[in-house]
């Protein structure tokens, strides 16, 4: 079964290092996951992904790839691994988050999330047993509980009646996800999730009952959609003060590069976030000297890399004009750079943990991060 290993604690922050175990690999933590929604990340090769960005892992979601392809597609291929010809670890999520963006197209019964295809407005269920066969049939090496993710804002009332169904859906679908066995011959974890909005005594609750499971990591859900980030930041504090020390942590769909860094600050271990290559499909880049806004007229004949370290083969003024040109090498050299960014950032976090100076380090970048060039 994959193992999270804990290797060192930053001595002034909450911030830890370890490494995540799996059959297709080891995840050297804090790491950032790129998000590949149906088997791709978007406009990037594998290849890419594999020696230019290094990526340890990817994620796949289990909403859109039991829609499309579906699973008799993928289990004819071997799982999602042999589908896309990725070999290193992948991660699915629940689909509890698209169910929940589907909020005129669902029900949500004590049985499972009821909901109409969006490709074709066909209807389906989603139990939490029938999430765990989809995950079994996708063959993620890190599969997620099935739980509702509540809105923000979000009555005490509904945040609080919608955890339970949470808690309820996670020992289901613990139960089952143990009575099965995986299908192409590596074994799987299942991460449980921590509900309860913005409210800390429901987090608390959450994060008491999911640590009465015994999986190699937990994940928090429900927060970053819309909250103020000192919520979001007071949130994971109360979760990760319960969640056991030598056990992973993952903050789902989270974030800006700030948010990750305060995250690891507070001691999280694992990220995903589909910012870097929608930002970068839309011109946003993410350099080590601050953010560009590649549809400005300024970089028209600003000929300087766009990042003289992560990538000093295209300048500015270049990928302007790709753009400005409509050509589609802007968008993926655009959405190339904002991963190289994101890998880098954890990987610099990594390395400064381990050295003791996480601290410091932090407060010297985060003026870059902040920064509008």
């Amino acid at each position: 079964m994959p193992k999270f290993v804990l290797q060192h604690k930053d001595p002034f922050t909450q911030a830890r290092a370890g490494v995540l175990q799996t059959d297709h690999g080891d995840i050297e933590t804090p790491i950032f996951m790129p998000v590949g929604t149906v088997g791709t990340v978007k406009g990037i090769h594998r290849e890419q992904l594999e020696n230019d960005i290094q990526a340890q892992i990817i994620l796949g979601n289990t909403y859109h790839l039991y829609l499309r392809p579906g699973m008799e597609t993928i289990e004819a291929a071997g799982g999602l691994h042999g589908f896309s010809g990725w070999n290193r670890p992948l991660l699915t999520d629940s689909g509890g988050y698209q169910v929940y963006s589907l909020a005129d197209q669902r029900k949500m019964t004590e049985e499972g999330a009821m909901f109409r295809s969006h490709i074709d407005g066909s209807k389906h269920l989603f139990s939490p047993e029938r999430v765990m066969d989809i995950q079994r049939s996708i063959g993620a090496d890190i599969v997620m509980a099935f739980d509702e993710c509540t809105p923000y804002p979000c009555e005490y009332d509904y945040a609080k009646k919608s955890m339970h169904l949470t808690h309820r859906w996670l020992k289901r679908s613990w139960e089952h996800f143990h009575s099965t066995e995986p299908k192409y011959g590596h074994s799987q974890a299942l991460f449980p999730i921590v509900q309860g909005s913005v409210y800390p005594d429901l987090r608390r609750m959450s994060a008491e009952e999911v640590c009465q499971y015994d999986a190699c990591g937990y994940a928090i859900g429900g927060l970053s959609v819309g909250e103020p980030h000192a919520d979001m930041y007071a949130m994971t504090e109360e979760v990760c003060s319960i969640l056991p020390t030598e056990k992973a942590r993952y903050l789902m769909g989270v974030g800006t590069p700030e948010n990750i860094l305060e995250s690891i600050e507070r001691g999280i271990d694992m990220f995903d976030c589909v910012m870097p290559t929608r930002n970068g499909r839309n011109g946003m880049v993410f350099t080590r000297e601050g953010t560009i806004n590649l549809r400005n007229k300024k970089w028209e004949r600003d000929f300087s890399p766009l990042d003289s370290e992560l990538s000093p083969n295209y300048s500015k003024a270049y990928l302007r004009h790709l753009f400005a040109s409509g050509e589609m090498l802007g968008p993926m050299l655009a959405s190339l750079q904002n991963l190289r960014f994101y890998l880098w950032l954890v990987q610099q976090a990594r390395k400064h943990i381990l050295e003791g100076q996480f601290h410091l380090w932090k407060a010297s970048v985060l003026p870059s991060l902040n920064r509008r060039l």
